[in-house]
């Protein structure tokens, strides 16, 4: 079993934290290997030392169910200390409530999809600790989805938002201690910034390789399955299909009343899916897009992680489906995460360019062509900071 930064940074007292006030970035994900929550080892080595926490996306109760709705400020009542959060009336610690702390720590269990906001939670940190001249310390934590396969184009600095603040691919496949150093290299006043790394994590695992058990980190993402399909069928976000929220398997499943499986499979076979079988389901959403009607659609069964490629299995979906059905398919409208007037399906693909040439009927093999350069000098840049 690999050791979490967490563990790493508790097996002995920190000189550097000795007498410090300690905030903590977490949520009821951020536990170690036998469920202990990381406030409650940080108070263990540090008695009257942690003086708040702070929330991502989700709340801290990781009970907020999907985006742009909100989490209130909070008492922990069993650390008797305020939560803040940082997805509510702010993203963004205030100078308020840097005030109680010395030294920011970071315990964030990540996806490894660059619109997973905690990474961008992490970003607005690192920027306000560097104005304000606070420490940030980050526990590390796997990559559940791998440390090696990347995939998708390079996000453009014209569809930069809170679903991505730098130029990474969908699939970065870093862990969030080496995003965190990609980051603070590019903010005006970078963090005084400390990784506590992993022990015996490599970087060709997968998360049940890990031995660690899992804790789903938003109600959405319940199971590893749901990780591994994350960097593709979170596009349905953009569009009027159901990405399987309001149903026992989100992410896994998508679909909408009008889709004819048979059809959509037939339009497929032009473009190589490894890794994986799309089996065609029916499913009713209990909540969200096409709620208490019958969506018709894919479950999509991982047959090899290792060659499953999730970006161009949900892009070549979504092209058939809107090549299909142009009087039926459609793109989301603003506001999406707090953009009130672009594309929400641009923010999420990270490339409005690529969108319209997906919509036109371009095929993905040569959209996929396209993006290479950029990808490859994602990768070649990437190498600086990995820490495994």
């Amino acid at each position: 079993m690999i050791s979490l930064g967490i563990k790493q940074l508790l097996k002995k007292q920190l000189p550097t934290l000795k007498n410090k006030r300690l905030g903590l970035l977490c949520n009821q994900a951020s536990t170690d290997e036998n469920f202990v929550h990381s406030r409650d080892l940080i108070r263990q080595v540090y008695p009257g030392q942690l003086t708040c926490l702070f929330s991502p996306q989700h709340g801290f109760l990781a009970e907020k169910q999907d985006n742009m709705i909100e989490s209130d400020h909070a008492t922990d009542q069993q650390a008797d200390v305020p939560v803040f959060s940082l997805y509510g009336d702010t993203r963004r610690p205030t100078p308020e409530m840097f005030d109680l702390i010395d030294v920011l720590i970071i315990d964030l269990v990540d996806v490894g999809t660059r619109v997973y906001t905690f990474m961008s939670t992490m970003a607005f940190c690192l920027e306000e600790a560097g104005r304000s001249g606070k420490r940030v310390l980050i526990c590390d934590r796997p990559n559940p989805i791998g440390g090696d396969a990347i995939e998708g184009n390079v996000l453009r600095e014209s569809c930069f938002s809170f679903v991505g603040l730098y130029p990474i691919p969908m699939r970065h496949a870093m862990t969030l201690g080496e995003l965190a150093l990609f980051m603070n290299d590019r903010i005006a006043t970078p963090a005084d910034l400390e990784i506590q790394p992993m022990k015996r994590w490599r970087r060709d695992m997968f998360f049940d390789d890990t031995g660690l058990p899992w804790v789903y980190p938003s109600p959405n993402m319940p199971t590893l399955q749901s990780a591994l399909v994350y960097p593709g069928q979170v596009v349905w976000e953009g569009t009027n299909i159901s990405e399987g929220r309001g149903t026992a398997m989100p992410f896994e499943l998508c679909g909408a009343p009008f889709v004819d499986c048979g059809k959509v499979l037939q339009k497929l076979e032009s473009v190589p899916l490894p890794g994986c079988i799309l089996r065609p389901v029916g499913f009713e959403p209990t909540s969200n897009k096409w709620r208490e009607n019958v969506c018709k659609g894919f479950h999509i069964h991982i047959t090899d992680q290792k060659k499953f490629l999730p970006y161009r299995t949900s892009l070549a979906l979504l092209q058939a489906i809107a090549l299909l059905y142009p009087d039926d398919f459609q793109l989301k409208q603003p506001p999406y995460e707090y953009e009130y007037y672009r594309c929400p399906l641009d923010l999420i693909i990270g490339d409005e360019h690529i969108r319209k040439a997906l919509l036109s009927g371009v095929h993905l093999l040569e959209l996929e062509d396209s993006w290479q350069n950029d990808l490859e000098l994602f990768c070649e840049t990437r190498k600086k900071y990995l820490l495994y």
